[in-house]
């Protein structure tokens, strides 16, 4: 191995990708990580819209001081809970499952009050008229508010994504079964020579690399995919309220 840095390598090669999948058996932590995000993307995305939607009722009792709770939870490290989070997680029987990854984080304060904002900015008209047409809450919601906040959606669907695939402090601090561990933390072993590089197994640094690569790879995807919303749900759903 030559030292130092190139910007270019001198030949193609994915020997580097194909080390790190193999030996490592990096396609788990890989599926997991998809799992776990997907899932708990979807509801935080269907979460944050209803919590939203209910708090654009300006009749909805304590709606200011719920308010204020919500933003008080944007306020707070989330390094300054973790203790808390692992007693309530192991009272719960959720420590070494993938209920636990999926279930903490949830609740997202900005995914609430950009889809808060987002839903004001709807025509009340369009509320009113279907309350004359007999529609339920359930229906106005799903039917009119969601359908006309796609880019709102959108924005807190990629926050949460990118949130959530990069998480490694709730992982760390729930998870001790290796077999669910998710790529992050796999990663991170591998970074700074933990358990998975101990004894005889040597992991070349451009192979470790590779897997840092792979790791990027569903974020770009995410990002290419929901781009052109990005920019329009984060304006409305920050200048709104």
């Amino acid at each position: 191995m030559v030292p130092g840095i190139t910007l270019f390598p001198k030949e193609f090669s994915v020997e580097g990708f194909v080390l790190i999948w193999k030996t490592q058996n990096l396609w788990l932590p890989f599926l997991n990580s998809l799992f776990v995000t997907t899932v708990g993307t979807f509801f935080q995305v269907l979460l944050s819209a209803l919590v939203g939607y209910i708090l654009t009722k300006k009749d909805l009792p304590f709606r200011n001081l719920i308010l204020s709770f919500v933003l008080i939870t944007m306020m707070i490290p989330s390094e300054l809970t973790l203790v808390s989070i692992y007693s309530l997680n192991r009272d719960l029987g959720l420590l070494n499952t993938y209920s636990g990854l999926i279930v903490n984080g949830l609740m997202s304060g900005f995914g609430i009050i950009l889809m808060k904002n987002y839903f004001e900015a709807i025509p009340q008209s369009l509320f009113e008229a279907a309350q004359i047409d007999y529609a339920s809450e359930f229906k106005i919601f799903f039917k009119i508010y969601l359908p006309m906040s796609i880019p709102g959606l959108v924005t807190v669907g990629f926050v949460s994504f990118v949130s959530k695939w990069n998480s490694l402090l709730i992982p760390v601090t729930i998870i001790t079964d290796q077999n669910k561990f998710t790529l992050p933390v796999v990663l991170r072993s591998l970074i700074f020579n933990s358990t998975a590089n101990s004894g005889t197994t040597f992991i070349a640094p451009n192979a470790i690399m590779a897997g840092i690569v792979i790791s990027v790879l569903p974020l770009i995807i995410a990002y290419i995919i929901a781009q052109r919303f990005l920019v329009s749900g984060m304006n409305l759903g920050s200048i709104k309220g």
